[in-house]
């Protein structure tokens, strides 16, 4: 049965399906492309990877290890993509942490799921300071912020996030690992009874993420991804990794614009002035763009937008 085998040559590296494959052996490596936050910030792939390096240097630093699970609150960032990498990356598992659920929902996920270490935008720092009391598993807290002040809080923070990879060094050596291994858990929503846990090996996501990039490459137009388009997501990358395309994004090596917390203004002059071509949303939002004053001034002629979850009405059937 075993004699058709093809001997494996005893250097050949075996090539775990792990998530640090996306990042470092990608489908397309374009180290001078674009990453975009909001109207604030701007850098390239080669950057992003340090990056990535440098949060897994702070990660280890606070005490991460791997099995631990690392929680993330924020809106859409770049912050959030650099943990979609370096989290899973050092062997740790990713909460994305549904922010719109309610704080006592919030805090039944956040003890489910037994998270060690809590990264938080400042803006939901009222919600955890209104729950502490009862989170028993987290050691310590990570602030994330956009603005030049620290905000008071009597969370036990381990520093605040840019400050904590600006003492971090350009490089790590990321280790091999079980394919198997849990990489990232997330918390459904519009369920009878509390959120129920759901997660993902990297195996599974890295799997997931070249399937999908076939897919989204064969079609001629409609609704087609590929190395020129400039990506943005409108599903929260709290909502099932905002359907995996982050990881798809950067393995591909497009332009990615990541807007923050979703306000009609804010996505249309991305749109408009980073030349988005590809995003992803649900009939609501795509209404509330519609709806904004700026919308019928701005050009969309170049956006597709793949819609998910519930039919598109008849308003909604003049966009791509």
């Amino acid at each position: 049965m075993h004699d058709n085998l093809i001997e494996r040559t005893p250097s050949a590296y075996n090539y775990p399906l792990l998530i640090k494959n996306l990042l470092f052996s990608p489908v397309v490596n374009n180290p001078d492309q674009e990453i975009v936050y909001r109207d604030q910030l701007r850098f390239t792939y080669r950057e992003f990877r340090r990056r990535v390096c440098r949060l897994a240097g702070a990660l280890v630093k606070m005490g991460v290890k791997p099995g631990n699970t690392v929680a993330v609150m924020d809106w859409d960032s770049h912050r959030y993509l650099e943990c979609f990498f370096a989290v899973p990356m050092v062997g740790a598992v990713l909460h994305t942490v549904n922010v719109r659920l309610s704080p006592e929902q919030i805090l039944y996920t956040i003890d489910h799921a037994e998270d060690d270490f809590i990264f938080v935008n400042s803006e939901f720092l009222p919600i955890l300071e209104q729950i502490r009391g009862r989170i028993d598993t987290v050691k310590s807290f990570v602030l994330l912020n956009d603005e030049k002040t620290v905000p008071e809080t009597t969370l036990p923070l381990a520093g605040e996030y840019e400050s904590l990879l600006n003492s971090e060094s350009d490089t790590f050596d990321f280790p091999d690992f079980d394919e198997n291994t849990r990489a990232t858990t997330f918390y459904t929503t519009g369920t009878t009874g509390m959120p129920k846990g759901v997660y993902f090996s990297h195996r599974q996501l890295v799997l997931h993420s070249i399937t999908a990039l076939v897919a989204l490459g064969t079609p001629a137009s409609q609704g087609r991804l590929h190395q020129q388009d400039i990506y943005m997501p409108i599903t929260p990358m709290f909502h099932v990794h905002a359907w995996g395309l982050p990881y798809m994004a950067t393995s591909l090596g497009v332009k990615q614009v990541y807007p923050g917390k979703y306000a009609p203004n804010m996505l249309l002059n991305l749109i408009q002035k980073e030349g988005v071509t590809f995003s992803h949303c649900v009939p609501t939002i795509l209404h509330m763009l519609m709806s904004s004053p700026e919308f019928e001034s701005t050009d969309l002629s170049r956006w597709k937008v793949i819609i998910g979850e519930q039919p598109c009405r008849k308003k909604c059937a003049r966009m791509h």
